[in-house]
């Protein structure tokens, strides 16, 4: 089969592209054939070396795709026969091979059944920031009451609008920030009040927006302003670090304890596979309940991972890439 590997750590040129070996499935396992993936911020972190796990060389690159079955694994048959549409958003890290190539093997409690009516396409470059703002908001988060009140830095971006409109369907009230130009349709998301993320004035249009604070407090951006953060942060509230894997931002700590809050680091690749099958029914419902649509900007072939991956750590290119075997 065609792959996109690495033998080791390194950067985007290191990625190849050529003949392996289709991987055989072992117990519990269904080996996937692959009909498109997508290419995450994440996936170059785990490539370069920054954020370390165990890679097998040589390595797949990749965390998401579609496809469908081509064959299972002892025990596995049963849930996942031949030919069913699946999808799967948590492969290429903790040792398992990733999805970039014809065929994958996924383990069964990472796997789950494409929706009836829902595209390929839009729903593996919804993966993985749609799972990535549901287990934000609502495992580490804890969103649980209508009327929670919650602020999504970086709205517009691929997890943080997929945040807003979760956030508002379940009932809450949403105070995003993002350009002026992608305002209107953050709101469309559901958001309640859109605030711009350049203006001076940010901190002060966001206490007069929430003058109680915050409940839950997400930045999809990487600012990673702890000292705004724990200023509007409501008593009990809970702030939900998830991006900025370098700052070193300043933290007033008193004012985070004597409000009773919290700070809670989160990254999906941590996520169990519990956590992982609630997510992905939330992807589903997003995709069907919301007018959420991931923005996907390119498509290529398989080939191209290197310059996938190239784009994404120049920061030209703002939303999903999607890629075909």
């Amino acid at each position: 089969m065609r792959a996109a590997y690495v033998d080791g750590p390194g950067p985007a040129g290191a990625i190849r592209y050529g003949e392996l070996p289709v991987p055989a499935p072992g117990p519990g396992d269904v080996l996937v054939r692959v009909l498109a993936v997508a290419a995450n911020p994440v996936d170059t972190f785990v490539r370069s070396g920054a954020y370390p796990t165990p890679m097998p060389a040589p390595f797949v690159i990749g965390r998401d795709l579609v496809g469908e079955v081509a064959a299972a694994g002892p025990g596995a048959a049963h849930a996942f026969p031949a030919g069913r549409p699946v999808w799967c958003a948590s492969l290429g890290h903790g040792g398992r091979q990733g999805s970039f190539a014809q065929y994958a093997v996924v383990p069964t409690d990472r796997l789950y059944p494409v929706p009836d009516g829902v595209d390929p396409v839009v729903l593996v470059a919804a993966a993985h920031p749609a799972a990535t703002a549901w287990l934000a908001l609502f495992r580490h988060g804890g969103l649980a009451a209508p009327g929670t009140t919650v602020y999504v830095g970086g709205g517009a971006g691929n997890v943080g609008s997929a945040a807003v409109a979760l956030a508002a369907s379940a009932g809450a009230r949403v105070i995003a920030t993002a350009r002026d130009d992608d305002a209107a349709r953050v709101r469309e998301l559901g958001a309640d009040t859109v605030l711009d993320h350049r203006s001076p004035d940010l901190a002060d249009a966001l206490r007069a927006a929430a003058p109680d604070g915050v409940d839950i407090h997400l930045d999809t951006s990487g600012r990673a302003d702890l000292a705004t953060a724990v200023e509007r942060v409501a008593f009990g509230g809970r702030i939900v670090a998830m991006a900025g894997m370098t700052a070193r931002p300043e933290l007033p700590l008193g004012a985070l304890y004597t409000r009773d809050a919290g700070i809670a680091g989160f990254a999906i690749s941590n996520a169990a596979p519990a956590d992982l099958a609630d997510a992905a029914a939330g992807v589903t419902r997003l995709l069907r309940g919301t007018p959420w649509r991931p923005r996907v900007t390119a498509e290529l072939p398989l080939s191209q991972a290197a310059e996938a991956h190239r784009r994404l750590e120049a920061g030209t290119i703002r939303g999903r890439i999607v890629l075909r075997p």
